[in-house]
């Protein structure tokens, strides 16, 4: 689990020291308790990703932001977070693999022809490369994880270098015509 603290705050609790500061509570992540979560949709087809650092992983935020960032008639694949319940009742075809230790479902054929197409591993596979590209950065304030999160997913949605990609990098660097 990714620990995002103050970095680049002053700490002046001599009874706190930094080495000593690790967040290890249980449970879902708040902007509160200082591991805000973050909410994502990957599209199965078109691979672009979505994404948003929130205060709360409940209903009230998630459900949402599914909405908004899916079409009416998509398929939703979640874990079992209860969170999720009510996306069925936005229109989308809502299905979930349950983690949960002793089940051990990770992958499901629904329809019988061998494929598993019940699963997260989109998803999951993403936010281990979002761990990947913070973890350089050992520890990020939460007021500026939403920029490092923007960052990767832009740099996840850019599927194809061209020049246009090229000239809109290097726009500041165009000598002017004149």
């Amino acid at each position: 689990m990714l620990q995002f603290r103050e970095k680049g705050r002053k700490h002046d609790d001599p009874d706190d020291p930094p080495r000593r500061r690790a967040n290890d509570v249980k449970g879902h992540g708040t902007w509160d308790n200082d591991r805000p979560p973050i909410v994502g949709v990957v599209g199965r087809d078109s691979g672009q990703v979505r994404l948003h650092v929130c205060h709360h992983s409940d209903r009230k935020t998630l459900v949402p932001f599914v909405v908004a960032k899916t079409q009416p008639d998509c398929t939703v694949n979640t874990d079992e977070w209860r969170a999720y319940n009510t996306l069925s009742d936005t229109g989308r075809t809502h299905v979930h693999v349950c983690h949960s230790f002793g089940q051990g479902e990770w992958a499901r054929d629904d329809d019988g022809d061998g494929i598993r197409e019940v699963h997260t591993n989109s998803i999951e596979g993403f936010w281990i490369g979002l761990r990947n590209f913070l973890r350089p950065f050992r520890g990020v304030n939460k007021e500026h994880l939403s920029h490092y999160v923007a960052v990767h997913e832009w740099v996840s949605n850019v599927k194809q270098v061209t020049d246009d990609f090229l000239r809109a990098m290097m726009w500041r660097f165009t000598p002017n015509p004149t």
